[in-house]
């Protein structure tokens, strides 16, 4: 089964594996409502091995199918534009069997997918493990990194998504009807709980890890 909103990709890899002798269904993100309604169908129609794309358009990340498909018996191997190793580690440890990237080959997915069929190994045990770790040490980061967003005021907070918005210390004092000099330490105090040395950083920071302010 194939899982994939990019209708070219799909269609050509249909067309590989068909000439190949395997029975392929391909289902686009765009005709479920929600991503536990297309992991029912995937469920339902029980395939022996899901090619998974990560990104499901507008059913969001298609990680968070993997972990639910994993549990279910079923194999899943990620086929990705993505270059980010933390994201394939994050695949597989959700309990992707590998993770291969668009850039690859046609010949080299057909051959992982044939060995995963015939029930060989897909993936070197080593390179599974380091990109595993890699992940889990990049989200223990990102959870001690989040931890200094929650020292953050509400006030803080808000100030801090103006800045990420691209507002000046000017346009934030007048939308507050404060004084410059108030933001400006309100701005200094963000800086010390996030520990960065700049607006720029702080916005950097908060891109990195997901952060988003609350509402105005």
């Amino acid at each position: 089964m194939i899982v994939e909103d990019h209708a070219l990709f799909a269609q050509s890899l249909d067309f590989a594996l068909t000439r190949e002798d395997h029975d392929v269904r391909v289902l686009t993100p765009d005709d479920f409502a929600s991503p536990a309604a297309l992991l029912a169908r995937v469920r339902e129609l029980r395939p022996r091995i899901v090619l998974l794309d990560l990104d499901l358009g507008p059913l969001g990340d298609g990680r968070l199918l993997i972990a639910p498909l994993a549990r279910a018996g079923v194999p899943v191997l990620v086929l990705t534009a993505t270059t980010d190793r933390v994201r394939w580690g994050e695949c597989l440890a959700a309990g992707a069997r590998r993770v291969l990237s668009k850039a690859g080959s046609l010949d080299a997915v057909l051959a992982v997918i044939t060995s995963l069929a015939r029930g060989g190994p897909v993936m070197d045990e080593t390179e599974r493990a380091e990109l595993i770790a890699l992940a889990r040490e990049n989200g223990k980061e990102h959870r001690e990194i989040r931890v200094r967003f929650e020292r953050l005021t509400p006030r803080e907070a808000v100030v801090l998504g103006h800045l990420m918005r691209g507002e000046t210390v000017h346009d934030i004092a007048a939308a507050f009807v404060v004084s410059e000099s108030t933001v400006r330490t309100q701005v200094k105090r963000i800086l010390a709980k996030l520990e960065v040395s700049s607006q720029l950083a702080a916005v950097g920071l908060a891109n990195r890890v997901g952060w988003r302010p609350p509402a105005a």
